[in-house]
């Protein structure tokens, strides 16, 4: 079975980018008991034997509001309408998760898309409980809910459609253009302060983006979103993230004082995550897109990590430690201030947990 990689033992020979795609390998689950490796490049998709297009399967759900306990996260509850993401942003610290699937963080999460059914029933379930309390739901916080097969499956739709029903606070971030299709829902949400929206900017340059985040959004269209979302009342932020050293943190600034022109009221930012399987593939992605800066940038998320690509510490995942994560929290509070943006590591206490209500079976014949 392969190891995973440690802070020194990254690959750093340059592989061939795939166009449309984040992650340039496929090697398999580190569960699995063997593992094959495979050519580089085009070859990897084809060895492997991944269709270059998307595949989707039911994830047959029996719980869909997922909680969470971690000191360090804003949030108690949350709902993934989807495992894998189409966005195939190479950085993404949702990828390991597909080794629980047996399948690979790289390609087959960017390809393999599981989503979950009866989302409307399972969640009219849940929040009917006679013990549920009410608290915010966040979307978004382990794969995009408004990744390209939203505008299929309407998940989140529904999901959205279920919550304004029984008046519950939601959060939401992405990096989703399907996201103009719900302002209606949203402006509803709004109207009673029982949402918060975030839209995920990590560079103003679609070339970069192009490159780090394929299937995303524009950078235009992002900020096109939080225009169109100040103007109808909903609240709205950014979230810089992940902030990575000597690629985008050069843009930390124009992104903050661009959100802010465009209506965003409030603004966090994240470091650069590198969990498990992430850390080869990122440094895959760097030796291939920037070879002349690949080692300049993994030596500096390393001075933000004690020396390693990554520590999950609590209280420091986020943000990091020593004087290279120091100087990026800093000028992003310079920078925060001087454009008018709260600062946010909290999700928006003022939403409303005191309208909740389980509506009658028979409310809509009256």
């Amino acid at each position: 079975m392969t190891e995973m990689p440690t802070a020194d033992s990254v690959r750093t020979t340059a592989r061939a980018a795939i166009k449309g795609r984040g992650a340039l390998t496929n090697e398999a689950s580190r569960y699995l008991p063997t593992q094959t490796l495979y050519d580089e490049g085009e070859a990897a998709f084809a060895s492997a034997g991944v269709d270059k297009r998307c595949s989707f399967y039911p994830d047959l759900t029996k719980r869909l509001i997922t909680t969470n306990k971690s000191p360090d996260i804003s949030f108690d509850q949350s709902i993934n309408a989807y495992k894998g993401c189409e966005h195939g942003c190479v950085y993404c610290f949702a990828r390991p998760t597909h080794a629980y699937l047996d399948l690979s963080p790289g390609l087959d999460f960017e390809t393999q898309i599981f989503y979950k059914t009866n989302v409307q029933e399972c969640l009219r379930a849940e929040l009917g409980k006679k013990l549920y309390r009410p608290k915010v739901i966040a979307l978004g916080t382990n794969t995009d809910p408004y990744q390209p097969v939203e505008k299929r499956l309407l998940n989140t739709r529904l999901i959205l459609e279920t919550l304004l029903e029984y008046r519950h606070p939601v959060s939401i971030v992405t990096k989703g253009a399907l996201l103009e299709r719900d302002i209606d829902l949203l402006t509803k949400f709004a109207a009673q302060k029982l949402v918060s929206v975030m839209l995920s900017i990590t560079t103003l340059d679609n070339g970069l983006k192009t490159k780090l985040e394929p299937r995303a959004a524009s950078p235009a269209k992002r900020l096109d979103l939080v225009r169109q979302l100040a103007d109808v009342g909903v609240p709205v932020g950014v979230m810089v993230a992940p902030l990575i050293p000597l690629v985008n943190d050069m843009e930390l600034e124009a992104i903050l004082q661009r959100s802010a022109e465009a209506g965003a009221t409030r603004a966090n930012y994240i470091l650069l995550r590198l969990p498990a399987e992430v850390q080869e593939l990122f440094a895959d992605w760097l030796h291939c897109h920037f070879p002349e800066r690949a080692e300049h940038v993994l030596n500096l998320v390393r001075d933000t990590r004690g020396g390693a690509l990554y520590r999950a510490n609590w209280g420091e995942r986020m943000r990091g430690t020593g004087p290279v994560a120091e100087v990026l929290a800093k000028r992003f509070d310079i920078a925060a201030r001087k454009f008018g943006l709260t600062q946010c590591r909290e999700l928006d206490s003022t939403l409303r947990t005191d309208l909740f209500r389980v509506p009658s079976p028979q409310g809509s014949l009256f």
